[in-house]
């Protein structure tokens, strides 16, 4: 695949994403708006006179036309300003970058753990359809379906930390009576080993295991239903029927079917990864973690306007990434995609 087929590529999904992200910024705006209750109010607090309000309303161009405010707000976004925090009082920019590294760090994690347990057990699943195994993995799938996310997080604490004594408690990324390392990369284990600081690291990667393996399961589930379904198809197909009437050797065989499924698994992963950032919010907030899910759902109970409109723009943009890297992905799997492009 050469540069000139990438560079096409990129240019084409540049020209789709200027649109769309002014859709969803539309929508983050009306966001609140929809909400019916007024953030200047809650923005000048309970002693406000009626003259510091209308200060306010005035200051953040509220007292404007819809329209006039839309642009007013898309200007400032395309400036990096999202507002403040009227908890805080910092830049939502500044909160959502500094909590970002506690999410990524749990989802990647989570979803990379659970990739690599649901293709190999769909591949297998798929190779003896109705078969013991096949059995047994559909039906460990389906538990993982209907799970609830929270109650998955407080049984695990449950049993773990309460009963079995196994687990430390869910109260944040590193124990509290250990300092937490300086901030490197944002992830405390790894700016823990880089700084020596073993304590830390051993703290922060206890911390990091049961919120990492209930997500491993949340994204595991899907993945084996999936990845079965496509492997299913690929062993249907006249090529496979031909490869296996010629007397190919099963090795080879399960080599040519995973060839031929990895572009709709990776393209599925890659949708599990951008629908699970929402569903981390809940993991985070059992687990008190402080990332960037536990801060938009703590915004979005407390009527955070600033910052909820932040959340969901961000979850927008980062839905946009993991997609753009999949397309990629799938077109250095796929050289005909590469020619398409």
């Amino acid at each position: 695949m050469g540069a000139a087929a990438i560079g096409r590529f990129l240019a084409r999904r540049a020209l789709l994403l200027v649109p769309l992200l002014v859709v969803v910024s539309f929508l983050c705006f009306m966001l609140v708006r929809l909400g019916g209750q007024d953030p200047v109010a809650m923005l000048a607090g309970p002693t406000a006179t009626a003259a510091e309000i209308e200060m306010v309303r005035t200051t953040l161009a509220l007292d404007q036309p819809l329209w006039a405010q839309f642009a007013v707000w898309l200007g400032n976004v395309l400036q990096g300003d999202l507002g403040r925090s009227w908890i805080s009082n910092r830049p939502v920019l500044t909160e959502l970058l500094d909590r970002m590294p506690a999410t990524l760090e749990l989802l990647l994690y989570g979803v990379g753990i659970g990739a690599l347990v649901g293709i190999p057990v769909g591949l297998k699943a798929a190779q003896k359809p109705d078969g013991a195994f096949d059995q047994v993995s559909r039906f460990l799938s389906l538990l993982g379906f209907s799970t609830p996310t929270y109650w998955l997080a407080l049984m695990a604490l449950f049993v773990f930390f309460y009963l079995l004594d196994w687990a430390p408690p869910g109260m944040g990324r590193i124990s509290l009576m250990v300092d937490p390392p300086d901030r490197i990369t944002g992830s405390y284990m790894w700016d823990a080993l880089l700084q020596g600081r073993m304590e830390a690291a051993r703290s922060a990667a206890a911390q990091l295991v049961l919120p990492v393996a209930c997500i491993a399961i949340i994204s595991a589930a899907p993945i084996i239903k999936q990845t079965r379904a496509i492997a299913l198809e690929v062993l249907s197909s006249d090529y496979v029927r031909y490869a296996r009437a010629q007397g190919l050797p099963a090795q080879d065989m399960r080599r040519m079917v995973l060839r031929n499924s990895m572009v709709p698994v990776v393209t599925f992963v890659g949708t599990e990864l951008a629908g699970l950032i929402g569903t981390t919010a809940l993991i985070e907030y059992v687990f008190a973690w402080g990332g960037v899910g536990q801060f938009g759902l703590t915004a979005i109970i407390q009527g955070d306007f600033a910052v909820v409109q932040g959340y969901v723009l961000m979850l927008a943009l980062f839905s946009v990434l993991v997609f753009l890297v999949v397309d990629l992905a799938v077109m250095l799997l796929e050289p005909r995609a590469a020619a398409r492009a």
